[in-house]
């Protein structure tokens, strides 16, 4: 301690003792684009985190839809808790790996900054709407965001990340010469499946729009069910299914922890970089439970996200952002200032795709009713349901 407070160099010798060989430790890291003075008690990684949470598309995740409309229920999960749900489980596991727990937490704060209003449903509109314009998808606009649209610092544009936080918003494209990412992002890929999965279900049944039948049904809940039934004989609904979802979790995370450590441990990795250079990742799901989550993901696609209850609710908003973005090309004077001196350089689809796929779900409807003349229609989410 020098002076009663822990110096970054201190911290970063913490993680060179704490951290595996194979882990990313932040005093390692290639650095930002543009050169930066190193904080005096904050890792590189730890100044990520905290640009990342400070910024104006993290805040804006509050009013975005995960799978149910955001506004349509008090308790439903948005962007924004989805995205702290996966930080939380992308700690637990890397600190079970001995990796950079910051690093990790850093990117899956970050994963869905790029996403649309709507959730997938509206990721999906625009990507249509932007078919002859260079396509649409959410992980690499959140790259975008945190490398231009975001601009709180007059030195550079966008958040001046470190190349290994921007590396694991990559998430299907390769990085330089590398194959794979750090094991920070693929732990944060990973937590992303398991959170997704979990909740969903969990908002799904309280939605009521999953039966006990239905549920029963799938093997993943099943196993969990039976392993809380025989711990909790008395648990009856609302807790139950409580329980399993939370035993769903930890069933999820026990299983990657031991896969992936035996796979690091037989890939007799010894750094960051041996780890980019595998074939394949390395944090995975032992061959069990990655076929009975490719079942899960089947049962929520079938039972979930095309259930007539959100998939009625999701096409009105659709078209909702469909006219939106025909308004905003037909005059782009409507994106304002800062938005349309971007339109040179960017081209004007590209801005206005920048645009849409910042706001948020409420703002969307708004611009909607602007529009369209529409009264009423973006004072409350619900009325789509009606």
């Amino acid at each position: 301690m020098k002076d009663g407070w822990k110096t970054r160099e201190q911290m970063e010798a913490t993680e060179r003792a704490v951290i595996a060989p194979f882990g990313q430790r932040s005093g390692e890291s290639r650095g930002r684009e543009y050169p930066e003075q190193s904080h005096a008690y904050r890792t590189e990684f730890q100044r990520d985190r905290a640009r990342i949470i400070h910024s104006r598309a993290f805040r804006r995740l509050e009013y975005k839809t995960q799978v149910f409309l955001n506004g349509t229920g008090d308790h439903l999960r948005t962007r924004l808790t989805h995205s702290i749900e996966v930080a939380s489980i992308s700690r637990t596991i890397a600190r079970a790996l001995a990796l950079n727990e910051d690093l990790a937490e850093a990117i899956a704060l970050a994963h869905d900054l790029g996403h649309t209003p709507f959730g997938h449903s509206g990721e999906e509109v625009l990507a249509e709407c932007m078919r002859d314009h260079g396509g649409f998808e959410h992980n690499r606009q959140s790259l975008r965001v945190v490398e231009l649209l975001e601009n709180a610092y007059p030195d550079f544009p966008g958040l001046n990340l470190t190349f290994e936080v921007r590396e694991g918003l990559q998430k299907h494209q390769r990085c330089d010469d590398s194959r794979c990412p750090s094991l920070e992002a693929q732990v944060a890929d990973l937590a992303d499946e398991i959170t997704y999965y979990s909740h969903d279900l969990d908002d799904a049944v309280d939605f009521e729009i999953l039966t006990g039948v239905q549920l029963e049904e799938n093997e993943v809940w099943q196993r969990s069910q039976r392993d809380v039934l025989s711990r909790y004989p008395d648990a009856r609904e609302p807790e139950l299914h409580k329980l399993i979802i939370r035993d769903i979790i930890d069933v999820q995370v026990q299983d990657v922890v031991a896969t992936s450590a035996e796979s690091i441990a037989n890939a007799k990795v010894q750094s960051a970089d041996e780890v980019r250079k595998q074939a394949a990742p390395l944090i995975r799901y032992s061959e069990q439970l990655h076929d009975a989550n490719a079942a899960l993901r089947k049962f929520l696609y079938a039972n979930v996200y095309y259930h007539p209850r959100v998939a009625s609710v999701n096409q009105r908003a659709c078209e909702m952002l469909r006219k939106v973005f025909q308004s905003y090309v037909a005059d782009p004077r409507q994106l304002g200032e800062v938005a349309t001196k971007r339109i040179e350089q960017e081209g004007l689809h590209r801005t206005v795709c920048d645009y849409v796929a910042g706001m948020t779900d409420r703002y969307l409807m708004e611009e909607y009713a602007r529009i369209t003349g529409t009264r009423g229609v973006s004072s409350d989410s619900r009325q789509l349901l009606s």
